[in-house]
């Protein structure tokens, strides 16, 4: 039989990590940020995440010189404390995105989406999880050398403010470079220099044409209107299925018929309701025509 657990031994190490000013994150709190997240945000944590919560969540006790977890998520939802609640998810939300990312799909809009698209009004496109901003302007990229009439509109969504702060300043590491073909990265990038050296930046003018706008896209959505293109990229992996099944629901409402809406790569539709039909893997169409 096991020898029982030094509880002593562990009471001092827990004495210890106190007298640094780290706060220990116990399981019943760490089921209780799992619920919350789920319930605010539709993405579900596995128990192999506490460490991570715990983590990034630290610094925001620091701030409020709180001593547990169970003060700080008393904060979250709190009159008065919704910048705090809409950081706490920023926090706990994961984002990674590169430009041309899944290339597969920016070629396919060129061969089979601006060669046909309908002239007479602006072409919309929803990068619906922009994260920092690589796929919206990868779009608008698209757009200003493939748009037949130059009329188009890209919007980007995410749930984390502080990722859309990051696009809409549109300043990226140099290092973003390497994913945009060249011709692409001299027309529309500019390369930093003195305090921004190591960093590019896109070009202004391709800049203005994108908006980025704060959305949860499993609560109620701004009026953003119709799109003809939809990413919804590497988000539902985050996801159970009913939530998926809501999500998709929600998003398809907002294509117009004969629109396109792609998912990642690792990604599918399968097991869900939908009106959307699969042209390819991850690529669907939304029947009829506009």
């Amino acid at each position: 039989m096991p020898n029982p657990p030094n509880t002593h031994a562990a009471d001092e190490a827990m004495a210890q990590f106190r007298s640094f000013g780290v706060a220990v994150l116990h399981r019943h709190e760490f089921v209780w940020i799992k619920d919350y997240l789920y319930q605010h945000a539709g993405i579900v944590l596995n128990d192999s995440k506490q460490a991570l919560v715990s983590g990034r969540l630290d610094k925001r006790l620091r701030f409020h010189g709180l001593t547990s977890y169970t003060e700080y998520f008393s904060l979250l939802g709190k009159p008065g404390y919704e910048q705090e609640t809409v950081m706490a998810i920023d926090l706990l939300t994961t984002n990674e995105t590169y430009f041309f990312r899944e290339p597969q799909h920016f070629e396919f809009l060129q061969t089979h989406f601006f060669s046909v698209s309908p002239p007479g009004r602006p072409m919309r496109f929803w990068s619906a999880a922009s994260s920092s901003g690589e796929e919206a302007y990868t779009l608008a990229m698209l757009a200003a050398e493939h748009s037949r009439t130059g009329q188009w509109e890209i919007l980007g969504t995410d749930l984390s403010t502080r990722v859309l702060e990051k696009a809409r300043n549109g300043l990226y590491p140099l290092s973003a470079a390497d994913k945009i073909p060249l011709p692409l990265l001299k027309k529309y990038c500019l390369k930093g220099s003195g305090e921004y050296d190591g960093f590019l930046l896109i070009d202004s003018a391709l800049r203005s044409r994108v908006k980025f706008m704060q959305a949860n896209l499993i609560e109620r959505l701004p009026d953003i209107g119709s799109f003809d293109v939809i990413f919804l990229r590497n988000v539902m992996i985050y996801f159970d299925m009913p939530t998926k099944q809501r999500l998709v629901e929600r998003i398809q409402y907002y294509l117009r018929p004969g629109g396109y809406f792609f998912i990642s790569h690792s990604e599918s539709l399968n097991g869900m309701n939908s009106d959307l039909q699969m042209i390819m893997p991850s690529i669907y169409r939304k029947p009829g025509n506009e």
